[in-house]
């Protein structure tokens, strides 16, 4: 087995991760060599890991024994699958890099200083992505890490798309339209550039979606705008975030209801959304399945809001080439991706229904269509996994030869 690359992508609750190939394989990707995730990290923490060929471990813990405990085991299994094979370097999906960091980057006391002091722009995220890294530092000290930016993708949109209508100084200062899903979109981009180069060179919205949800409008592969602004919450209706919002309602909140800024944060981004507007649940395939009228109410208003800011991202590219569904619902529902293409006809957007149903196929336009339409599974810990070895192949190389 040659050389791997570990790539740990941190959530909310659970924790994923993926083992590749340093050496790149035949489509110049690194090859997957295993993956697993670990759920439930605060409450029951559960352990599963999937080599490509083998049985699956899996390991559980009646009660969360700490952090460093639970990433430790994952490295066992690693080390353990790997057999005399090294593990070369890990790399972290980092949700906010700022204006600053636009590339994967080598982790130093000094980088991880810099993304500290961004946990401002992003309190639910960012201490989620830097908690790995730490616990990384103490329990592999002598392992290369490496930072790879969820907001780097997007720092090719051009200054109309990352400004808002603020003073000039707040935007100096670093308030202003970051974008975020990049590693996805980054993912997307590669994957319609081997399948359809002459498609992906033009004009394409990917709609990342699912429990977060967001779109980004390309031109040759190259991000021009995007739902998501200076935080997460912003543009679509997501699982438990509102999506866009007037600021006076912010304001209304704070000043009529008494709420104070902690509980509107709490409001905004863990009891809105799908939660919110259903008052069932945040997952859309348990809203898919229910018969409530508060139900199909929600679904209907994560489509609305879909299908508008598509046409709002056409306006940015001047027309629009072909439309990539990607992220836990935009690969797995079909009724949410026919209806959103339903309310694009005006775009000549017509879904295959067949295609669509069948859920097995990446391409899913019909034959009058205008528009290609792709269904595409993301993969942000291969885009990991390349980012890393573009940083530390230098540095490995010269080990090797050193050998």
């Amino acid at each position: 087995m040659s050389d791997a690359l570990l790539s740990l992508n941190a959530g909310s609750s659970s924790l994923k991760f993926a083992l590749h190939a340093a050496t790149p394989g035949p489509e110049g990707t690194p090859a997957e060599l295993a993956r697993g995730q670990i759920e439930r990290i605060a409450d029951r923490p559960r352990l599963v890991a999937r080599p490509k060929s083998g049985p699956v471990h899996v390991r559980e813990w009646p009660a969360p024994p700490g952090f460093d405990a639970i990433l430790s085991a994952a490295l066992d299994w690693c080390r353990e699958h790997l057999g005399d094979a090294t593990l070369l370097a890990a790399g972290h999906r980092v949700v906010h890099g700022g204006v600053t960091h636009r590339q994967p980057a080598r982790v130093t006391p000094a980088l991880l200083a810099d993304l500290e002091a961004l946990t401002p722009l992003a309190p639910l995220h960012q201490p989620r992505s830097l908690a790995p890294i730490r616990a990384l530092v103490r329990l592999r000290p002598d392992l290369p890490q490496v930072a790879c930016f969820d907001t780097a993708f997007h720092a090719t949109m051009p200054e109309m798309a990352s400004r808002f209508g603020l003073p000039r100084a707040l935007h100096d200062e670093g308030i202003r339209r970051y974008g975020f899903h990049g590693l996805s979109y980054a993912h997307v981009a590669g994957r319609l550039r081997r399948m359809a180069p002459e498609i992906a060179q033009g004009r394409v919205i990917a709609a990342h979606l699912g429990n977060g949800a967001s779109l980004c409008a390309m031109r040759g592969g190259l991000s021009v705008d995007t739902t998501m602004g200076f935080t997460t919450m912003d543009g679509l209706l997501m699982g438990t975030r509102c999506g866009a919002l007037d600021p006076g309602v912010v304001l209304h909140l704070i000043r009529e209801r008494g709420m104070t800024p902690d509980a509107v944060d709490t409001l905004l981004n863990r009891k809105s959304g799908l939660l919110g507007v259903s008052g069932l649940a945040s997952d859309m395939r348990t809203l898919l399945d229910s018969d409530a009228p508060e139900a199909a109410e929600a679904v209907a208003l994560f489509v609305h809001r879909a299908a508008r800011e598509c046409g709002a991202l056409t306006a940015s590219l001047g027309g629009l080439d072909a439309l990539v569904f990607t992220g836990g619902i935009g690969t797995n529902a079909a009724p949410i991706r026919a209806a959103i293409c339903a309310r694009l006809a005006w775009l000549g957007c017509r879904i295959d229904p067949a295609a669509n149903a069948a859920g097995d196929a990446a391409r899913l336009d019909a034959d009058d269509s205008d528009i290609a339409i792709f269904a595409l599974p993301t993969d942000e810990e291969a885009v990991i996994a390349e980012g890393t070895r573009a940083v530390v192949c230098g540095a490995t190389a010269q080990t090797a030869s050193a050998r």
